[in-house]
């Protein structure tokens, strides 16, 4: 049995979670055996009671449950967000999920906004690295508010936290029939970051015979991604890096309405959340696209040990999309509700379902 924690958080995050739910409640009466539970941490709670994320909590997912499923966070009735990054970099440093995955897999020619570009062309991932760098929040600002002003952002990398995001992506490449890792970091400018990255890379590369290797500064990776996707099988980049190339990657993909990721620890409880974020504005109305939650729970399934759920959703969304059975971002005019119905009556078809 798998466990599943659901935190369907704020804004949109409320709708395009109840269509999760619906498409793990059709998996579940398939066969497999799924339990989950939900929790309102969010903006409500945190207004109400000043509470964002407990460490009992997290404790209490870690020890109890397989996989977080979170909808999105974030409020304008919170304006620093503390409760959102309470919860989601919460989860993510206290549960050590060091590798930020994100697939960036064509589903249709059309949706690509590059040129004669199509879905042999695109379809690779990005691993971020998740718990350094600038997000470590090491800094502070000195007389702060004058004109005499300094903020001070400091980048934190260690020897285990590059190696294991690296050797991550190799034996992911090496599992899946990659034949190229390419390594993203900007070491002709940020030197001493930049040298722990091209030194460990070599290193574990070295353990690849088997696998080509590839080196490119960051803003030629983006361009190339812009340029040439078909050359990348596996990407790996540091955390900042890796934040700004995997949505340029949504775009090419589609949009954040189809960029599913997941927050790993290999062997341990781990987070899974569609990156859109949670528009309030648009909460409740019915007109948001729950596609990339979706999308984001077949990464899930595919962690709890089921990697044949995640093909048939990618699939199921794909048909979704050909017959125009999706909201209106991507061209039709179905509400969030049926656009979720529309993918799991796809899921339920006998016949095989071609892409």
């Amino acid at each position: 049995m798998a466990r599943i924690a659901v935190i369907p958080g704020d804004g949109i995050g409320v709708d395009v979670t109840r269509e999760v739910l619906k498409l793990l409640e059709l998996v579940r009466d398939s066969g497999v055996d799924l339990r989950w539970e939900e929790f309102d941490y969010g903006a409500d709670k945190y207004l109400a009671s000043g509470v964002t994320l407990p460490d009992e909590e997290i404790e209490n997912f870690r020890d109890h449950y397989d996989a977080v499923f979170l909808g999105a966070v974030g409020d304008p009735r919170v304006p620093d967000m503390k409760h959102a990054a309470d919860i989601l970099l919460g989860l993510r440093f206290k549960l050590d999920l060091f590798v930020n995955y994100r697939p960036i897999r064509l589903l249709d020619d059309r949706l690509c906004p590059l040129k004669d570009k199509t879905r042999d062309d695109v379809n690779f991932v990005v691993f971020r690295e998740n718990t350094e760098e600038m997000y470590a929040g090491v800094g502070g600002h000195l007389k702060k508010g004058t004109r005499d002003e300094v903020a001070i952002q400091s980048s934190v990398n260690t020897y285990k936290g590059v190696e294991r995001i690296i050797r991550y992506a190799f034996d992911y490449a090496r599992a899946n029939n990659r034949t190229r890792v390419t390594m993203s970091n900007k070491s002709n400018a940020m030197r001493f970051e930049g040298d722990l990255w091209d030194r460990v890379f070599a290193e574990v590369a070295a353990d690849y015979p088997e696998i080509e290797t590839q080196h490119l500064y960051i803003d030629a990776l983006v361009m190339q991604m812009v340029k040439r996707p078909e050359q990348f099988e596996v990407i790996v980049t540091c955390n900042m890096f890796g934040d700004i190339a995997t949505d340029l990657g949504a775009q090419i993909q589609g949009g954040m309405g189809l960029a599913a990721s997941g927050n790993l620890h290999p062997g341990r409880t781990s987070l899974f959340e569609p990156v859109h974020g949670s528009a309030p504005k648009y909460a409740g109305q019915d007109i948001a696209n729950p596609l990339a939650a979706m999308l984001t729970a077949g990464l899930m399934l595919t962690h709890l040990g089921h990697p044949e759920w995640e093909r048939r959703i990618e699939r199921a969304v794909a048909k979704a999309y050909r017959e125009g059975n999706v909201t209106r971002d991507l061209g039709g005019s179905l509400g969030t509700a049926a656009t979720g119905d529309a993918v799991c009556e796809n899921l339920q078809l006998k016949q095989s379902i071609e892409t």
